[in-house]
């Protein structure tokens, strides 16, 4: 339920029920009475159908020109939306790492809607069901593992790195002298891709954790483990090789 739920407070101690009736409240009243409070003067029907959008765009770069032409709005525009709803926490954008490995990489930061629920909100999904048969549900999961990461990282800076080749890593960071990937997957039985070996010899990465549904926690190659969201904050509290 924490996933479908989300994690702010009232949502996720309610019912199913009234968890989604809140939630729809929250973003209406989110929309046409918090924004204007801290000075951010943007129609509300204009910016929800912007952050409907935004959500079916989960987890993929940010594509302005494209976001654009559907509102049919310029592109300054649309990221002038975008950079408003991350000011007001409820959007991520993941900046992606440079690395001067000779290598094309993605210079375009990923964008999420921060809160699971909102995010199935905004999406229209209401049950488990709902969300284990939509499109989305492999963005979905990633984004709310991301989310959790980052809560636990706290200050420290966290990148996803890509290549034009479609070598990636859904999140890079450095801790305790280390260079640490997560790659998170929707999977049973995880294992490691080409794209997992690109960005472990291209990152000199030096530890590997892919994120699953599952309980355990596994190791499946050298420096790299299977683990289930609830050891996030073992794992990533290990600040020594």
């Amino acid at each position: 339920m924490w996933w479908l739920h989300g994690g702010l407070p009232r949502s996720f101690i309610a019912s199913a029920t009234d968890s989604w009736i809140w939630r729809q409240n929250y973003v209406a009243t989110f929309l046409e009475r918090d924004l204007p409070r801290i000075g951010i003067r943007i129609p509300a029907a204009q910016l929800r159908r912007f952050w409907t959008m935004l959500a079916h765009y989960h987890g993929q770069t940010w594509n302005g020109s494209e976001l654009a032409r559907a509102l049919g709005v310029s592109h300054p525009t649309v990221r002038k939306y975008l950079d408003a709803l991350t000011d007001a926490l409820v959007v991520r954008q993941l900046q992606p790492w440079y690395a001067n490995v000779g290598k094309r990489v993605v210079r375009s930061p990923k964008v999420y809607v921060r809160d699971s629920g909102l995010l199935h909100t905004l999406l229209g999904l209401q049950t488990r069901d709902e969300l284990l048969n939509h499109p989305k549900v492999g963005a979905s999961w990633e984004g709310f593992v991301i989310e959790q990461a980052a809560i636990l990282l706290g200050a420290t800076p966290i990148y996803f790195w890509g290549t034009q080749g479609g070598a990636e890593i859904d999140l890079y960071f450095e801790q305790g002298g280390r260079r640490i990937g997560i790659e998170v997957k929707r999977a049973d039985a995880p294992r490691v891709t080409p794209s997992i070996r690109n960005a472990i010899n291209d990152l000199h990465l030096d530890r590997v954790y892919i994120v699953a549904p599952g309980p355990d926690r596994y190791p499946i190659a050298e420096n790299v483990e299977v683990i289930s969201p609830l050891h996030l904050a073992e794992c990533l509290a290990q600040r020594t090789p």
